[in-house]
């Protein structure tokens, strides 16, 4: 079905991290603001983008995919900012005091990791605005393992296909293969899966990440990896993705070149548009 308006999705380079941010917009009007992730750099930070860049006071959702300092080194800055998060939405399985337990078996909480248990704590009321019916038809399906059946952070991420007008991108967290298979056992999740255009690699394109049953249930277009420059021989995965994309790839509208990896260490950011009729362009903050 094709709908009004475009959707706008940025992944944003925050290193060995995870940001993106997406919104509806239609004739000239932006709508409600999500973020998937909340990780910056010492350059950049995400809190800093919506208050000053584009002059928001209000996070409408805010997703977090996995517990780790990576994927929400900017909680706190977001509350230094005075922007104000509306909606948490995360793996509901654990309490933040599990949570919190979970963290401190690897020493101290961070700042960030102390607003988020706290989160977990206090975010538990439904929202009076669902995601699925304002964000201008943009939709979100979720997945997740139940704790204690899994006890690392890696595989409680929180799983989100984000969908609009036929176009789906797959943000996994830091799910890893025992969290990929367990989830390959449900009918729902084999059939999510499918159709299926951009796989956001999960704990960064590291090789404990990398899950090829999951490809007998789709062909993405392409493959994104929100990571730094290689410094370990995990992250050298770059030729398992490519050789489980489409054949042609996708085409990038800033270079006018066909590729099957994108990497936010050599594309910087990396901006899907998407038209009402599912039809999307790509654009990469780099061009070289």
């Amino acid at each position: 079905m094709e709908l009004a308006g475009a959707m706008f999705l940025r992944i944003w380079d925050v290193e060995h991290g995870a940001c993106a941010m997406l919104y509806h917009q239609l004739n000239g009007y932006v709508g409600r603001l999500a973020m998937i992730d909340s990780g910056c750099t010492a350059e950049w930070r995400p809190s800093t983008f919506i208050r000053r860049s584009i002059g928001r006071d209000r996070l409408d959702y805010l997703f977090i995919t996995n517990a780790d300092q990576d994927h929400m080194s900017d909680l706190q800055g977001l509350e230094a900012e005075g922007v104000n998060v509306d909606t948490l939405i995360r793996n509901p399985s654990y309490s933040g005091r599990q949570m919190r337990a979970i963290k401190a078996l690897g020493g101290p909480l961070s700042d960030d990791a102390s607003w988020y248990t706290g989160a977990c704590d206090s975010y538990n009321v439904p929202t009076a605005l669902p995601f699925d019916t304002n964000m201008g038809g943009i939709q979100a399906s979720l997945f997740w393992h139940n704790y204690p059946t899994f006890t690392n952070t890696n595989d409680l991420s929180l799983v989100a296909f984000i969908k609009y007008a036929g176009f789906k991108i797959l943000f996994p967290g830091d799910l890893e293969k025992a969290g990929w298979l367990a989830l390959l056992q449900r009918e729902d999740f084999r059939s999510e899966l499918s159709g299926t255009n951009i796989l956001v690699a999960s704990h960064h394109g590291r090789e404990n990440g990398y899950c090829p049953d999951i490809f007998e249930y789709f062909t993405p277009d392409a493959v994104v990896i929100s990571d730094k420059p290689i410094v370990h021989e995990t992250q050298r995965t770059v030729p398992d993705y490519r050789r489980v994309v489409r054949n042609r790839g996708v085409r990038v509208r800033t270079t006018m070149k066909d590729r099957h990896v994108l990497t936010t260490r050599r594309d910087g950011w990396i901006q899907f548009t998407v038209n009402g009729n599912g039809e999307y362009f790509i654009d990469t903050e780099c061009i070289g």
